[in-house]
């Protein structure tokens, strides 16, 4: 069964930094790319944030985070990480990583002051 648990996320001010983890379970994790996505409050849509290859070599960044956020994984740990620096209150909304069609459950993240 694949599993995918988010963890990490909380409240920050403007500026602030956090680093999200999803740790993973029950599938091949060095042959799947992983992305982090989030839902901002009030949006259906989740919208992709970062994606990350297979090897950790090659990484995507949606232009609203580009310079701000980093993601990364350990194949020997089976974990994705999001860092994310800069925060700002758009940041806002539930956080989640996934591959295909497999998502966990989020972690939420609140910007503000």
């Amino acid at each position: 069964e694949v599993q995918l648990v988010e963890s990490g996320g909380a409240w920050v001010r403007p500026g602030g930094s956090l680093r999200l983890s999803c740790a993973a379970a029950g599938f091949d994790f060095s042959a799947h790319s992983i992305t982090w996505g989030r839902q901002s409050p009030g949006q259906q849509k989740t919208e992709w944030v970062a994606v990350i290859d297979q090897q950790g070599t090659y990484k995507l960044y949606h232009d609203r985070v580009k310079g701000r956020f980093t993601i990364s994984r350990d194949n020997a740990k089976n974990t994705v990480f999001l860092q994310m620096d800069s925060l700002k209150i758009e940041d806002t909304g539930m956080y989640y990583c996934g591959f295909q069609t497999y998502r966990g459950q989020g972690t939420q993240v609140t910007v503000s002051s």
